[in-house]
């Protein structure tokens, strides 16, 4: 046989086996493809600097009208506006003593300090920063009393401790002054789920009755949040929580408040599961609240929106356009996404568009689809008209009506998946690269560190292995922006390089093909040479590499034997795009797989169409 090219189809494909799949791409990590061919995907640098509390799970960027860019960044632990890539803590206060409710217990020889406040309210690793207190004895002093302190027991609800830098050298006990005002944060949240099982677990009349159960529900829940800018203020809620508000005007440098709380504030939903804003016609929207009626008693269906305008008044009244729906199928609302024309909700069996009519009415909503899932809130991305979205067990695509997007690599997605933590699924476009992305979390891992991808250019997928929490597309921010579980935000396609490491370390970049047949698969073929086609397109390494590997076989059941792995250099004397360098191999079998890859920093690449010297040598 002559040259022959080597060329295959885009995306990845586990659908069928490694055999079935010939001429197309079986695995990868890190790589995209871009007009059908696989290259490496970007790197990351870090964005923050100082790393935040918590595990990130929600992240909004905008712009405020004198230009400044703000970011907010929900954890379990705190929420934080971000400005020139500082952490600004606006998490908001549930309760501030009354001097004096709060004393102190030393221990000598220990820094753990005995805080008693009757009826404190606290949990577990909630923060409290106190004021007014004045040195105990021996070295714990006033200024190592009056800070932020993270609580690390709960002794009972009238007691807790906190731990010092320092460690005691002298007993005191019930001192710290008359003055001493502690100002609790809002309760903190897991960064897990917990679950339980059994009786009372799952929906009533799920499966029939006497039947065993393997079903599971949220003991304790994890922290979640929305968010959405009211002009250059930002609007945010707790999911299951309060919603609260934050004024630019009055800088980083203060709290969150409850929305209820602001002037001429009326009949504000007190518990949500999520908020948003109509960037069409300026109300703000709560779903899943307690009804205007019935202050405080949480329905899962309901929907509230403000007046016009007014984000603190939410009574339906006939000066207002504030109104209330309720949707009638669902246990549910997991979320709503906002797309030019609706917003589209998801229950945790059907989807729903929301339509603003106007006067009288306000908002109209009619069902789209009664047979979906969903698999958490933040699983869900709008582009443009469209909003894509992960369900359990497969894909789905809203644009108009409600489709399951055929997907090549569903099977390989949900059969290594932690179905304990779907709720810490997240969804991001990348529009530069016409992406959808999904992180999850595989079934051997507790968080989020598997990827894939829906391309909608090209409709393919691929996947890949990265730790992930959450994802904000570019826009306001140059680069995409998102959260790693090492506390750090990153620019994403920024570099070549993994910047969290230091120094940068590589990015382990590989695609593999199916086997290809030599001949019809039924004659031997030596393989006598490679003519490389590659580009090392924005690579800065001087000597750029990456490793071709031929892999031969002889059965489509057998194992790969008899490899090949050369490297592929560039030099300073040949353009890549013109690469004339050839590789001389020994191989024989009945099939070829291809794999490039490579591990080494500042090296980027695209595959063209490399070709093959393959020789027949007859079928034994």
């Amino acid at each position: 046989m002559a040259l022959t090219k080597l060329v295959f189809r885009p995306g990845i494909n586990r659908e069928t086996t490694d055999y079935s799949n010939e001429g197309g791409w079986w695995d990868c990590d890190l790589v995209r493809f871009r007009a059908g061919k696989p290259e490496t995907i970007g790197g990351w640098t870090k964005y923050t600097q100082t790393p935040f509390a918590g595990t990130a799970r929600a992240l909004l960027s905008w712009t405020a009208l004198d230009g400044a860019t703000f970011s907010g960044l929900g954890t379990n632990l705190k929420y934080y506006i971000i400005q020139g890539g500082g952490l600004y803590d606006i998490t908001p206060i549930r309760e501030t003593t009354i001097a004096g409710a709060v004393t102190f217990a030393a221990t000598n020889g220990s820094a753990v300090i005995t805080v008693s406040d009757t009826g404190h309210g606290a949990t577990l690793n909630d923060f409290v920063t106190f004021s007014g207190a004045v040195s105990l004895g021996g070295n714990v002093t006033a200024a190592l009393l009056n800070t932020e302190h993270q609580i690390t027991r709960i002794v009972n609800s009238n007691s807790y401790e906190i731990t010092l830098s320092v460690t005691a050298n002298a007993s005191d006990s019930g001192n710290g002054g008359a003055s001493v005002v502690g100002a609790y944060q809002i309760n903190t949240g897991l960064d897990t789920t917990v679950l339980g099982g059994g009786w009372g677990a799952g929906g009533w009349s799920r499966g029939t009755w006497g039947s065993g159960t393997t079903i599971s529900t949220a003991v304790s829940q994890l922290r979640l949040w929305s968010h959405d800018n009211f002009g250059e203020d930002l609007l945010f809620n707790v999911l299951d929580g309060g919603i609260y508000y934050w004024d630019r005007t009055l800088g980083t440098g203060t709290r969150a408040v409850p929305l209820s709380s602001l002037s001429g504030a009326s009949a504000v939903p007190t518990i949500a599961r999520s908020v948003l804003v109509s960037e069409r016609d300026r109300h703000a929207i709560a779903f899943g609240c307690d009804p205007e009626g019935a202050s405080g008693q949480q329905d899962p269906l309901t929907i509230r929106f403000s007046d016009q305008e007014n984000i603190a008044e939410w009574a339906s009244t006939p000066l207002t356009t504030a109104g209330e729906l309720r949707i009638s199928s669902g246990s549910v609302i997991v979320c709503a996404v906002q797309t030019k024309q609706q917003i589209l909700v998801l229950t945790d069996i059907s989807a729903h568009a929301m339509q603003y009519l106007g006067a009288p009415y306000t908002y109209g909503i009619q069902e789209v689809s009664a047979s979906i899932s969903v698999m958490s809130p933040n699983a869900a991305v709008p582009v443009g008209d469209a909003v894509f979205w992960m369900g359990k067990g497969t894909f789905y695509l809203y644009n108009g009506a409600v489709s399951q997007l055929p997907c090549d690599v569903k099977e390989f997605v949900f059969s290594d998946f932690n179905n304990s933590q779907t709720m810490k699924v997240t969804a991001g476009h990348n529009g530069a690269f016409s992406e959808v992305w999904w992180f999850y979390p595989s079934a051997n891992s507790f968080e989020n560190n598997r990827y894939v991808v829906f391309n909608y250019e090209q409709n393919i997928w691929y996947y890949g292995a990265m730790p992930r929490t959450t994802w904000v597309d570019k826009g306001v921010i140059e680069n995409p922006v998102a959260a790693s579980p090492d506390g750090y935000l990153y620019y994403q396609d920024f570099g070549l390089n993994d910047g969290s490491a230091n120094p940068p370390a590589p990015l382990s970049a590989y695609v593999q093909s199916s086997a290809i047949s030599i001949g019809e698969g039924d004659q031997f073929g030596f393989v006598t040479r490679m003519i490389p086609d590659i580009t090392f397109r924005n690579s800065t390494s001087v000597n750029s590499t990456v490793s071709m590997t031929l892999q031969v076989r002889n059965f489509p059941g057998g194992t790969y034997f008899a490899e090949n792995d050369r490297s592929v250099i560039k030099t300073a004397s040949y353009p890549v795009e013109q690469f004339t360098q050839q590789v001389y191999t020994r191989l024989r079998g009945r099939s070829l797989a291809f794999r490039l890859s490579s591990a080494e920093v500042n090296t980027a690449w695209r595959l063209g169409e490399p070709r093959v010297d393959i020789r027949t040598d007859g079928r034994k």
